[in-house]
């Protein structure tokens, strides 16, 4: 067999069952686990899978520049969307990631919620400004360009002294196993940080990011409270005890 046949075939599986063994694999192949470990290193580089102890796992494709995220399905972010904006109450404070799909959350808003929303996003910070009963708390800190939010000691600190009733937390990953996970260590660092800070935290997942994962780890799915998801999508959450609403 061809390396770029074996190569196909392992992407073809990781699809099919999540995750893959290497030592299942060189067994099936009849290979050695040092071939396989190298067609999982090439894949790996080219960013089609996350390299684990013993195989791999799928890689999220939602880490891209964002404004190749801006065109990923926006009507099922709308969606999706429009149901969490059903999880805030009159009166609630909410932490809120930056991202595409909470840009998504703004829009979906009644005009006359009572909010304070703490954000590291200038981005959500300015599309909240047409509500008029919407405090907004902005955290700064160092740009990450990638996703526009503030990071760092500075902006950690700044959430230190805040407590929310929600923390809407945007991720490149949701995986029974890895729990919640991102592309940017900072970027981990600051979510880590920001749900622990609320009562709640509150993931709102496109499809693609079921069952992915990214090098970074932000929580165990454990700490999730609520995962709001699409009707059509089957996420393997084995163990998780949260509430999954779909939508």
């Amino acid at each position: 067999m061809l390396t770029s046949e074996r190569r196909q075939i392992l992407l073809q599986r990781l699809a099919q069952d999540g995750r893959l063994v290497a030592t299942e694999l060189a067994a099936e192949f009849d290979t050695s686990e040092d071939t396989i470990r190298r067609d999982l290193r090439e894949l790996a580089a080219e960013g089609l899978l996350v390299r684990v102890h013993g195989g791999a796992l799928p890689a999220s494709p939602a880490v891209q520049p964002l404004a190749a995220r801006r065109a990923i399905a926006p009507d099922l972010k709308a969606r999706l969307a429009r149901r969490a904006a059903r999880l805030l109450r009159p009166g609630m404070t909410v932490i809120l990631d930056g991202g595409t799909t909470h840009a998504a959350l703004v829009a979906a808003l009644p005009d006359d919620l009572e909010l304070t929303v703490i954000t590291h996003s200038p981005t959500i910070a300015t599309l909240l400004e047409p509500f008029p009963r919407v405090d907004v708390i902005l955290v700064g800190g160092r740009l990450l360009r990638h996703s526009m939010v503030a990071v760092g000691a500075e902006a950690i600190e700044a959430f230190l002294r805040v407590r929310a009733d929600l923390c809407f937390l945007g991720v490149t990953g949701v995986h029974a196993e890895a729990g919640l996970t991102t592309g940017d260590h900072e970027e981990a660092a600051i979510k880590r940080r920001m749900s622990a800070q609320a009562a709640e935290t509150v993931v709102i997942a496109t499809p693609d990011k079921l069952g992915a994962i990214s090098h970074f780890g932000i929580v165990p799915l454990a700490e999730v409270t609520t995962l709001v998801i699409a009707k059509e999508t089957e996420p393997k959450l084995d163990g998780w005890n949260g509430e999954l609403i779909r939508a």
